[in-house]
């Protein structure tokens, strides 16, 4: 019973066409659809964007602390003489 529908609204679409000014009404219609679909299309690619700029910047903030952190843990024990880190003389 779909296909039967969905053949009657072709056959309309086809018919509606043949007439000029349907064909100008049906290409606007179709035109500002595609519109609206890529303006939700391109508005969806730059939230995405700009959420995987954050991401990017909580990734460099997190190696950044860890840097940080560790070059903390590396300093003191650089700092010590072989004879305080039990080394002999």
């Amino acid at each position: 019973m779909e296909s039967r529908q969905g053949n009657n609204q072709s056959q309309e679409q086809r018919d509606s066409t043949k007439n000029p000014e349907d064909l100008t009404a049906f290409v606007k219609n179709l035109l500002e659809q595609m519109q609206s679909r890529f303006q939700t299309m391109s508005q969806s690619i730059i939230t995405k964007i700009d959420e995987m700029g954050s991401r990017i910047d909580d990734i460099e903030k997190s190696i950044e602390d860890l840097t940080i952190e560790t070059a903390g843990e590396v300093s003191p024990s650089s700092s010590l003489s072989p004879s305080d880190q039990g080394g002999t003389n």
